[in-house]
C-alpha cells in the first residue's frame, strides 16, 4: 500500500505514494464501496494515492500524497475495482479544494491527514458508499485485527495490480513503533502489522483506510523503505474534531482547485 519514502534510508518517501497490498489477496469487486483512487497530477509526473469517501462531497486521504507544489489537479475515482479499466460504475471527480492539517510535518509525517473537496458531490448508490469515522472517544487497541484496501505495489520489486487489493494486519503495542520511528506520536498515530513480515501495504497505498470493525480507524502514513514490518498509520479519532470543524467549513471555501493549510 501506499507508503512515503521519508528522508531516512530507512523509510518510504511521499512521492512515491508509498504502501503497497503485499502478501494480501484480490477482494470481491465493489465490495469496498468507500474506496477512492487519487490521481494526482504535477507538472511532469502523476502520482497516485489512496482515499476513502465519508461524505459524498469530501474524501480523507494522507497529507504527503499533495504536499509539495506544483500540484496541476488532482482527480478522484470511486466505484472502481479494475483502476485501469472501463467499468460503468465508476464515477470521475476533480478536486476543487482541499484541505491539509495546519500542523502537517513532512519531518516525520506528523499529522498526516488531509481533505479533499468534490464537486459535484459522489453519487451514492451500491457501488459508491460512506465508511464511517470513530468518535475522539474511540480507540483501536492493539491486537485489534483490521484490514487494509488498495491498489498499490505487490511486491517489493515493483509489481503492481489493477484489481484493488487488501491485507489483514494487526494493531500493535505502541512499543514498538516508538522503538522503530524517532518521531512516532502515540496519540495520533497508529503502530500496525504482521509481526511474520509476510504482509503489507507498501507504495500506492498512501492514504488508504485501515478498517476495523466497519470502521476506518487509521490512514495509511510511512514505513521502512527496506522492512514490512512494522508500519505507520494517521490515528484518526484523533484528528475527529477538525474532521468535523471542516466539513462544517467546507461550504464557505475559497475558489475552485485552491489547496488550503487552514
Amino acid at each position: 500500500m501506499l507508503l512515503l519514502l521519508f528522508t531516512s534510508a530507512l523509510v518510504l518517501l511521499p512521492w512515491t505514494g508509498a504502501g503497497r497490498i503485499i502478501g494480501g489477496q484480490e477482494v470481491k469487486a465493489h465490495s469496498r464501496p468507500y474506496m477512492a483512487y487519487l490521481k494526482i497530477q504535477h507538472s511532469s509526473k502523476i502520482i497516485t494515492c489512496g482515499g476513502f469517501l465519508i461524505r459524498p462531497d469530501a474524501v480523507l486521504s494522507a497529507a504527503h500524497c499533495v504536499d509539495g507544489e506544483g500540484i496541476v489537479g488532482i482527480t478522484v475515482i470511486l466505484g472502481a475495482h479494475n483502476i485501469h479499466g472501463w467499468e460503468w460504475s465508476q464515477q470521475r471527480i476533480r478536486v476543487r479544494h482541499w484541505v491539509i492539517h495546519p500542523n502537517y510535518s513532512r519531518a516525520g509525517f506528523k499529522n498526516d491527514i488531509v481533505l479533499l473537496k468534490l464537486k459535484p458531490q459522489a453519487r451514492i448508490n451500491k457501488d459508491v458508499q460512506l465508511i464511517s469515522l470513530p468518535t475522539s472517544k474511540e480507540h483501536v487497541r492493539a491486537g485489534a485485527a483490521c484490514k487494509v484496501p488498495g491498489w498499490g505495489w505487490t511486491s517489493v520489486t515493483g509489481r503492481t495490480t489493477n484489481v484493488m487489493r487488501e491485507v489483514k494486519l494487526m494493531v500493535q503495542n505502541e512499543t514498538i513503533c516508538q522503538q522503530q520511528f524517532q518521531n512516532y506520536q502515540r496519540w495520533s498515530m497508529v503502530c500496525v502489522g504482521d509481526d511474520s513480515s509476510k504482509k503489507a501495504p507498501y507504495r500506492g497505498d498512501s492514504g488508504g483506510p485501515l478498517v476495523c470493525n466497519q470502521k476506518a480507524h487509521g490512514i495509511v502514513s510511512y514505513g521502512h523503505k527496506w522492512r514490512l514490518f512494522p508500519k505507520v498509520f494517521t490515528r484518526i479519532s484523533y484528528f475527529e474534531p477538525w474532521i468535523r470543524e471542516q466539513l462544517r467549513r467546507f461550504a464557505l471555501q475559497g475558489p475552485p482547485g485552491s489547496p488550503s493549510s487552514d
